[in-house]
């Protein structure tokens, strides 16, 4: 992970952990070389991008990924009732 420089701007951000948390963190920095710091930042970035990439990228079973696709390829359909609603100003428009 790169360090911050003068130029990247960076936030301080404050959290508590137990005593057994902290000798954690501490071992798992130091094998890895890097201050406690950049082992949390890091390991909490990388679960960050793991939990939305999950909302991106899903995995079906094939038959459930044509049912998908499929209804993807699908035309749209009129929705007259939709169509009435979006014309309508909405309550933060109504004077």
């Amino acid at each position: 992970m790169p360090r911050p420089t003068r130029t990247r701007r960076v936030s301080r951000l404050n959290l508590r952990a137990t005593a057994r948390q902290k000798r954690l963190f501490e071992t798992a920095a130091s094998r890895r070389g890097v201050t406690v710091t950049e082992f949390v930042l890091e390991s909490a970035q990388n679960r960050a991008e793991e939990i939305l990439a999950e909302e991106r990228h899903f995995v079906l079973p094939p038959e459930r990924w044509r049912a998908f696709v499929a209804a993807l390829d699908r035309p749209a359909r009129a929705k007259p009732r939709l169509r009435r609603l979006l014309r309508e100003p909405s309550i933060l428009e109504r004077k």
